[in-house]
């Protein structure tokens, strides 16, 4: 997405090799008009998929799992929760992250009531690194039963493998922007 690509140009930070600071306009504070304009072609790239439901997880992939699930006629938004809250007394989905920019795992939980065999879904993030995260939400929709039909990334470091991970698992994936590489400031697509 051309649009996105000139703004991570313009207004993202690369910091070393592996980190990309966008905060001004997805991770922070958001550009509400760009972040819809992403839904809607994430609504355009997985039209034909059957997705039923949309699977995120907490916090940065919210905006932009709720723009693509409301440009597809409303679909439940489904969130993994990063630590369970104890207003959660139902059973749950249980999967790990690691999370890259914080150097940590994490347990994600979805309650079982929102997830199940007869579950399509399209899974939304923000950034697609190395996979974590995509891994994570996959193996709560296995145990949910549920099918994933594919994996949507506003940003992929395409250097850090996550997106080839997916695919030789055979699921469809398109991000918007698709980062190559990163030298401090110098970002290539």
């Amino acid at each position: 997405m051309k649009e996105l690509e000139e703004r991570i140009l313009r207004d993202g930070k690369g910091i070393g090799t592996e980190i990309l600071k966008v905060d001004s306009f997805l991770n922070h504070q958001l550009d509400v008009g760009l972040v819809r304009r992403m839904g809607e072609e994430f609504a355009r790239l997985f039209a034909g998929s059957g997705a039923n439901k949309i699977l995120t997880v907490e916090a940065s992939g919210l905006p932009i799992a709720f723009a693509a699930a409301a440009a597809m006629g409303d679909l439940p938004m489904v969130f993994a929760k990063k630590k369970k809250p104890s207003t959660m007394q139902e059973k749950q989905y249980v999967g790990v992250v690691h999370s890259f920019t914080k150097n940590t795992d994490s347990s994600i939980v979805v309650s079982k009531k929102y997830l199940g065999p007869e579950d399509k879904l399209l899974i939304i993030d923000d950034f697609l690194a190395t996979g974590s995260a995509g891994m994570g939400l996959i193996d709560i929709a296995r145990q949910a039963g549920a099918e994933v039909v594919g994996y949507g990334a506003a940003i992929e470091k395409e250097f850090q493998g996550g997106a080839e991970k997916l695919r030789a698992m055979g699921i469809e994936v398109h991000s918007l922007a698709v980062i190559k590489s990163i030298r401090d400031d110098n970002i290539q697509f």
